[in-house]
C-alpha cells in the first residue's frame, strides 16, 4: 500500500532532494525555462508553484518564507520583482511541462518546464486566436455589410463602364 507516500523521492536523501529542487527552482526563475527529466519536472512543479503564489503578495514575511526554500536572494528578488507582476491575475498553473522525448545516453524521458506567462509563442499579449467551427452558421453583420459594399462598388463600376461606352458612341 502507498498510503501517505505522496512525494517522489527521486532516489535521493531528503537533504539532497531539497537542495536539488531549490537549485532547479532558482534556475527556472532565472532562465524562465529549463530542460530536465519528466520526474524531476513534476517534482519541481509542486515545489515552485506555492512559492509563486506566495510571491503575489509582496510582504516581508512572504519573502522570508520563499527565501527559506530557495536560499538564493537573487532568485527571490527576481521572483518578487519580475515574475509576480506577470502572474498576478492568474489563479494557479504557473508552470507548463512539455515532453521532449528520450535522452540519448540512458533513454530517460526528458521534458522542458517553463513559466507559462513568459512564453510569447503560446501566450501572445492579448492576441487570442479566433475560434472557428466547422458547423454552418449565419453570416455576421460585418460580413453582410462587406458583401453589400462590394456589390455597391461593382454596380458603380458597371454604371461607370456603361457611361464611358455611351460617350464613345
Amino acid at each position: 500500500m502507498r498510503h501517505r507516500n505522496k512525494t517522489n523521492n527521486l532516489g535521493r536523501k531528503s537533504a539532497h532532494r531539497k537542495s536539488m529542487l531549490a537549485n532547479m527552482a532558482c534556475s527556472l526563475i532565472e532562465h524562465k525555462r529549463i530542460n530536465t527529466t519528466v520526474a524531476k519536472a513534476k517534482a519541481l512543479r509542486t515545489f515552485v508553484e506555492p512559492l509563486v503564489t506566495k510571491s503575489k503578495s509582496d510582504t516581508t514575511h512572504n519573502r522570508r518564507l520563499v527565501f527559506a526554500k530557495l536560499r538564493n536572494k537573487y532568485a527571490v528578488s527576481e521572483l518578487f520583482r519580475e515574475v509576480a507582476p506577470k502572474v498576478a491575475e492568474r489563479p494557479g498553473g504557473y508552470t507548463r511541462i512539455i515532453k521532449l522525448g528520450n535522452r540519448l545516453g540512458d533513454a530517460a524521458e526528458m521534458a522542458m518546464i517553463e513559466l507559462v506567462d513568459f512564453n510569447e509563442l503560446y501566450n501572445p499579449k492579448g492576441a487570442k486566436k479566433k475560434k472557428s467551427t466547422r458547423r454552418g452558421r449565419s453570416k455576421t453583420t460585418e460580413t453582410k455589410q462587406d458583401v453589400a459594399e462590394v456589390k455597391a462598388t461593382e454596380e458603380q463600376v458597371k454604371t461607370d463602364n456603361e457611361t464611358t461606352d455611351e460617350e464613345k458612341n
